[in-house]
C-alpha cells in the first residue's frame, strides 16, 4: 500500500514538472505589450495576432464592461452619462487595477478562445514594462495578469524587448542604444550583453503630444478639440523638426468664444511650435543617457547609430532632431509600432534563461 502511495506521489510530481515546462499544456505562451495607448498580443508560433487600443467602456450603474479595444475607443468623448470610456493605464503603468484585469481577461480569451481547457491549461505570459517602474508597479502588472488567467507571468523591460524586436543582437559585448517612445513613456537605454547598462524613462510620449496640441489649439485659435482630433493632427501633420514645405489640415472643434462649431486650418509649422517643449525634453533625455554611457560603449553607439521604436518615434522629424542634437545617426526600426511585442514574443523562446536567473515572475 505504501509503495502504491509513493508511486502516485512520484507520478504527480512528474506531471507537475512536465506541466511547468510546457508538456501537457495546450495553451500557447503569450507575449503582451501592455501599452498606455494600445495593446499588442503575440502568440508563440503565430506572431502578433491582436492589436487594439487599451480602452474599456463601462456602464457605471451596473459596473459591467460594455466594450473593449477599438469598439470602446469609438466611444471616447461620445458616451451618455451612465457609460464611461476609460484608459486603465496611465504613463505606462496601471492606474485602474480592476479595469486592467478585465481588459486583459477579455484579450486573452479573444486570442485563445473561450474553451473549457483554459480553466485547466493556462498560458505562460510575458508582459512588457517601462524601465523606470517601481516594484509596486511591477507587482500590480503581475497580479493583474495572473488574475486574468495566466499560469506564470514574466516581466521584460521595454527597451530590451524593443531591441530584440528591431533585430539587434543584444547578447554580444557591443553597445546598442534604443529609444522607445510609446503612448505613456519614452524609454531610452544602452544595452550590452543582454542587459541594460544605462537607462532612463520619462513620462513624455504620444499622450503628452496630444495634450500639447489640445492646449495649443485652445490658446492660439480659441478652439476646443478632443483627444481623437489631436491624435489625427499629430499623425497627419505633427512635426518635430522644420519641414522644407509646410502642410496644412482642416480641424473641426468648438469655438470657446461663440460656443459654436468651427473649422480652422492648422499648419505643420504650428504643430512644431506646439510640440517643441516635449520633443526637446526627449532629446535632452537621450543626451543625458549618452553622457552616462561608458566610453567603450559610446564608441559602439557612434559607429552603429541609435535606433528608435514605438509609435511616438513616427512623429515627423523626431529622428532628425535627435540626430542633430547628438551628432549620431538615428534610424527608425522597421515596423516600429510592433517592435516591442515582437521582442516579447522572441523572448518567450528563452524562458529557461529567465527561470535560471530568477527574474521578475510569479507562478500560480
Amino acid at each position: 500500500m505504501r509503495l502504491e502511495f509513493d508511486k502516485c506521489l512520484i507520478n504527480k510530481q512528474l506531471y507537475d514538472d512536465r506541466r511547468d515546462i510546457g508538456m501537457f499544456n495546450f495553451a500557447p505562451d503569450i507575449g503582451i505589450d501592455l501599452g498606455t495607448a494600445s495593446i499588442l498580443v503575440y502568440v508563440k508560433g503565430k506572431g502578433i495576432v491582436l492589436e487594439e487600443p487599451s480602452v474599456v467602456a463601462i456602464d457605471k450603474n451596473t459596473n459591467t464592461v460594455l466594450a473593449v479595444g477599438e469598439e470602446a475607443r469609438k466611444m471616447l468623448g461620445r458616451t451618455p452619462g451612465n457609460i464611461v470610456a476609460i484608459r486603465p493605464l496611465k504613463d505606462g503603468v496601471i492606474s485602474d487595477y480592476d479595469v486592467t484585469e478585465k481588459m486583459l481577461k477579455y484579450f486573452i480569451s479573444k486570442v485563445l478562445g473561450k474553451t473549457g481547457l483554459l480553466s485547466i491549461f493556462k498560458p505562460q505570459i510575458m508582459v512588457c514594462v517601462p524601465s523606470g517602474v517601481t516594484e509596486v508597479e511591477k507587482r500590480a502588472v503581475i497580479d493583474a495578469t495572473m488574475e486574468a488567467g495566466a499560469r506564470k507571468v514574466f516581466l521584460i523591460e521595454e527597451p530590451i524587448a524593443a531591441a530584440i524586436g528591431s533585430g539587434l543582437d543584444i547578447s554580444k559585448p557591443n553597445g546598442n542604444m534604443v529609444v522607445d517612445i510609446g503612448g505613456g513613456t519614452a524609454d531610452i537605454a544602452v544595452i550590452s550583453l543582454g542587459g541594460v547598462v544605462v537607462s532612463t524613462s520619462i513620462k513624455i510620449a504620444g499622450d503628452k503630444f496630444d495634450e500639447a496640441i489640445v492646449k495649443y489649439m485652445r490658446k492660439k485659435h480659441n478652439l476646443l478639440i478632443g483627444e481623437r482630433t489631436a491624435e489625427d493632427i499629430k499623425m497627419n501633420i505633427g512635426t518635430a523638426f522644420p519641414r522644407r514645405e509646410d502642410v496644412t489640415m482642416d480641424v473641426r472643434g468648438r469655438n470657446l468664444v461663440s460656443g459654436l462649431p468651427e473649422n480652422v486650418a492648422v499648419s505643420a509649422k504650428e504643430t512644431l511650435e506646439a510640440l517643441e517643449e516635449n520633443v526637446n525634453q526627449i532629446a535632452d533625455a537621450v543626451h543625458m543617457v549618452l553622457e552616462k554611457t561608458p566610453p567603450e560603449l559610446s564608441a559602439d553607439i557612434s559607429d552603429q547609430g541609435i535606433i528608435m521604436t514605438g509609435g511616438g518615434s513616427l512623429l515627423w522629424g523626431l529622428d532628425q532632431l535627435i540626430s542633430k542634437r547628438t551628432g549620431i545617426n538615428v534610424s527608425i526600426a522597421e515596423n516600429a509600432i510592433s517592435c516591442v511585442a515582437m521582442g516579447t514574443g522572441e523572448a518567450l523562446n528563452s524562458l529557461h534563461l529567465l527561470r535560471k536567473t530568477g527574474g521578475n515572475s510569479r507562478k500560480k
